[in-house]
């Protein structure tokens, strides 16, 4: 394979992220983001076009802003490096297909929800219907009836599940805006990938509760958002799936 188009992918995904991080910092303010110029969130000066290059600006300017030096933050760098490595990894999983783009489309979607949740503890509906309805189109004409019929299935075991959660605990264990997460999750990772997305998700999140804890971060009362380690539970699903559920069936017999 010619190692050129894996590096494109990932400059690429980098000037995606870019952009990604805008919609994650003017969510409330979607209209601006065609006419309002970046600017730097401490001074409010406005970043010129060699201040805007993904990753290597924030390197050569040395993690701080050019004007006021106040650092600037590593949200930016990590959520382009994401956004071009899971491209990367979409394209190795799909190779140049609907289903790789279908997934490039649903990972903005995906990255935006992660990083909004993971700061504000709120999953904007401006990002999960989109989606959703992005993806009940692809399946509806693409995926086949089969496969349609499962990704049902799959919303119908997540929701049901976080629903309960969500019920049994008042609201305290479980959010809605999970519970309404859900319905993505089942379209994209169809029965059974959603029990593995479910199980990875709890598992990883139990793991990084566990350490918060440890370092004294959090405590047992501590809310932590649920929707980050969902979607984590999803890239789970899809890049390694088939593999650990075939592992798992083994270990069965």
């Amino acid at each position: 394979m010619n190692v050129l188009i894996p590096v494109l992918i990932f400059i690429f995904g980098l000037v995606v992220g870019s952009f990604l991080n805008v919609v994650i910092y003017r969510m409330r303010e979607l209209d601006t983001i065609l006419n309002t110029r970046s600017h730097c969130p401490e001074c409010k000066k406005e970043i010129r076009w060699y201040d805007l290059i993904p990753f290597l600006s924030f390197i050569l300017l040395k993690t701080r802003c050019r004007y006021c030096a106040k650092p600037i933050s590593w949200q930016y760098p990590l959520v382009e490096l994401a956004t071009g490595a899971i491209f990367v990894a979409l394209f190795y999983l799909y190779g140049f297909s609907w289903d790789m783009l279908f997934y490039v489309i649903i990972s903005m979607f995906l990255i935006v929800i992660f990083v909004y949740d993971l700061i504000h503890s709120i999953i904007p509906d401006e990002m999960l219907w989109p989606a959703v309805i992005i993806s009940l189109l692809y399946l509806a004409f693409g995926g086949g009836l089969g496969v349609f019929k499962m990704a049902l299935m799959g919303v119908a075991i997540a929701v049901g599940f976080l629903g309960i959660i969500y019920v049994l605990g008042k609201g305290k264990w479980m959010g809605m805006g999970d519970v309404k997460l859900a319905v993505l999750l089942g379209l994209i990772t169809p029965f059974p990938y959603v029990l593995l997305t479910l199980f990875s998700a709890f598992i990883v999140g139990s793991i990084i509760g566990i350490i918060l804890m440890l370092t004294g971060k959090k405590t047992m009362k501590s809310e932590i958002p649920f929707g980050p380690f969902l979607i984590i539970g999803v890239y789970i699903s899809l890049f390694f799936g088939t593999e650990i559920i075939n592992w798992y069936l083994g270990m069965m017999r």
